[in-house]
């Protein structure tokens, strides 16, 4: 995860009106871990052909994928072959459940996956109003979040690898 990446973002997040703030902070954490000069939030929730996060290269090829939650295994498959890079960030609490049923249909497939731990996220959303600043340091397996006065850490535990190349 560590990428030497440093960088100041100002980003204006929108939450969609059915998006609970717990996955709107995954999507956040997410850019963070991916962060990249032409790394992109898409429209998410109201365009289902795109995920949440994506890097569209000069050619208009899609370069990286990036989905927030527990997708079904036959839309990966499908943004496999859309993207050079395909990445799933699973936060929600039921996130084991979803990965012991599904993780076998993911063994093939060119992806990653990681999973936040939901408290420490829910915690974070506890802290969020309109107008909160966030400050995230990634340092191996954790984002270090700080929000308001308080001092979060987010385990990022790596469900499935893939070397992208």
């Amino acid at each position: 995860m560590n990428n030497d990446y440093y960088d100041s973002k100002n980003l204006t997040i929108a939450q969609h009106p059915s998006e609970k703030l717990q996955r709107m902070l995954a999507r956040i954490f997410a850019f963070c871990l991916n962060a990249q000069r032409d790394l992109e939030f898409t429209k998410g929730l109201s365009t289902i052909e795109e995920p949440d996060l994506w890097h569209i290269e000069h050619d208009q090829s899609i370069r990286d994928w990036i989905e927030i939650g527990e997708p079904d295994p036959e839309r990966v498959k499908k943004a496999t072959r859309l993207a050079k890079n395909v990445h799933v960030y699973a936060y929600n609490s039921k996130a084991t459940v979803w990965w012991d049923k599904f993780s076998t249909k993911f063994a093939g497939l060119p992806v990653s996956v990681s999973s936040f731990d939901y408290d420490a996220i829910d915690e974070i959303s506890n802290h969020i109003d309109r107008g909160t600043s966030l400050s995230v340091m990634i340092t191996g397996t954790s984002l270090f979040v700080d929000v308001n006065d308080q001092h979060i850490e987010i385990n990022v535990k790596e469900l499935k690898s893939h070397d992208f190349a």
